[in-house]
């Protein structure tokens, strides 16, 4: 089948590059307004850019509703935001993040998620995510539909016990990252498996275990 994106719809272009780009990793985003409420908000156009700067990016909606979206509006107007990763024991509560509230209402206090204070932006982080990446605002693209924000991370908070500062990996024991899979429907990241370089050693491709990387 042959489908020429010229002739089909925003929206048509949408759920098909939506729905055949999976899974995708979700950026829980935490920004804050000039009242200082906490808005949290899910988005899984999202992924990282570079580590020289290290820049993460956002893609989000232009107007939702006849409304751009708070955390585009908060990006916008103080260039700060957390991006939190989120694993299977938060999925519900990060899912929950994207109901539509007031402007007024946290969608933490919604979510029944709880804040702390992050190290290098106001915007607050989320205790319950594994991973969570302080950012400022780096560069901002624009679409006739979209926002494109990349951020530049400060800071990185992780769960105890995640990372391994001496030979700098991750320990994926216990880090359980959810992805999105389309609409409302998300796929668990427990079952990994390697593929071994050709020609290479029994002990080489045992020198980095699948669960330490």
């Amino acid at each position: 089948m042959d489908i020429d994106f010229n002739a089909i719809t925003a929206y048509q272009r949408y759920k098909l590059m939506a729905s055949l780009i999976v899974p995708r990793p979700i950026a829980l985003i935490t920004t804050v307004n000039a009242a200082g409420v906490i808005n949290a908000a899910p988005f899984s156009l999202f992924n990282m850019l570079g580590e020289d700067p290290p820049i993460v990016m956002v893609s989000i909606n232009r107007s939702h509703g006849g409304h751009m979206k708070d955390t585009a509006v908060n990006i916008l107007a103080n260039g700060e935001f957390v991006v939190h990763l989120t694993d299977e024991a938060m999925a519900e509560k990060m899912h929950r993040c994207g109901d539509v509230l007031p402007h007024d209402q946290s969608e933490l206090v919604h979510a029944g998620l709880t804040p702390l204070p992050a190290r290098t932006v106001k915007p607050a982080r989320i205790a319950e995510a594994p991973v969570a990446f302080e950012c400022v605002l780096h560069e901002k693209l624009e679409t006739d539909s979209r926002y494109i924000f990349i951020g530049r991370v400060t800071w990185l908070t992780v769960r105890d016990g995640l990372v391994d500062t001496e030979s700098w990996r991750v320990r994926l024991q216990d880090y359980h990252p959810v992805g999105r899979f389309g609409a409302s429907f998300y796929v668990r990241t427990g079952e990994r498996f390697a593929i071994a370089n050709p020609g290479a050693s029994e002990a080489e491709q045992r020198s980095t275990a699948i669960d330490e990387i």
